[in-house]
């Protein structure tokens, strides 16, 4: 599997697309600490750019990583190499890609301008830490997409779908529960709806830890009065891993049945 991914690994940064992506963050995150010149104020500002970007970025990559190496894919399947490795071989290679062009292209910016030397650096630590499990999540949902749909439209159309659905109308149907049965207790209701869906759970994790009563919202109030800061903290990350865990093993059963 190592093999895998390594190979996936540096077929990724020898893509354009990857320079393109850490050019990105390097560029906004000078743009932003220019403008803001206060470190605290510009990772508030990045984590609404990031809790929306980073996951279409890792659907859409996942995905087209997956239907551009199908035939090198039919290839390694004819060789001895278990399913298993190929497949999860692939999906960590672009998680780490991924993830190091996040860290890379943020960090260097919030160094320059002195992040470490900063009461901000575990917020900042926090960010990076929630961007890095959203790349892991969205990249095997999307995996989980292509598995299932050979159709290149049909997965394309899934995985916008997929993010359009947890960014924008999970928000949407949620609101308007409450509003519609805001004459029952809510609370447990909430919390639940919260972590069925991990962009809203990253939100809360980063203002957990940023501790912006004001930003938090209903979620987020409950959450920190249910469970405290740290505690809150700690659930969260355990959600998401467990976001993380269950597409993994549906790629890891799938992939011991896929039919080319």
């Amino acid at each position: 599997m190592l093999k895998i991914i390594r190979y996936s690994f540096f077929d990724l940064i020898r893509s354009s697309w990857s320079y393109v992506y850490l050019l990105f963050y390097l560029a906004l995150g000078f743009v932003l600490l220019f403008l803001n010149n206060d470190i605290s104020k510009s990772v508030i500002t990045l984590m609404n750019i990031i809790i929306v970007l980073t996951p279409l970025i890792a659907t859409v990559f996942g995905i087209m990583y997956y239907y551009d190496s199908r035939e090198f894919i039919e290839l390694l399947l004819a060789q001895p190499i278990k399913r298993t490795n190929i497949f999860l071989g692939q999906y960590l290679g672009i998680t780490i890609s991924l993830s190091m062009s996040l860290i890379i292209g943020l960090g260097i910016p919030f160094t320059f301008y002195g992040l470490l030397n900063s009461a901000a650096i575990w917020n900042f630590s926090m960010l990076l830490i929630t961007g890095v499990f959203l790349n892991f999540i969205f990249v095997a949902l999307a995996y989980n997409i292509a598995l299932y749909n050979n159709n290149k439209i049909k997965g394309f159309s899934y995985v916008i779908l997929l993010w359009l659905f947890m960014a924008v109308i999970y928000d949407g149907i949620f609101l308007i529960s409450l509003f519609i049965f805001k004459d029952y207790p809510l609370d447990n209701f909430s919390l639940a709806a919260t972590m069925f869906n991990p962009i809203d759970l990253s939100r809360i994790l980063i203002l957990l830890k940023l501790d912006i009563s004001a930003l938090m919202g209903y979620t987020g109030a409950i959450f920190k009065d249910f469970f405290g800061t740290m505690q809150g903290v700690i659930i969260s990350l355990l959600t998401l891993g467990i976001w993380i865990i269950i597409p993994a093993l549906n790629i890891y059963r799938k992939a011991t049945k896929k039919d080319f």
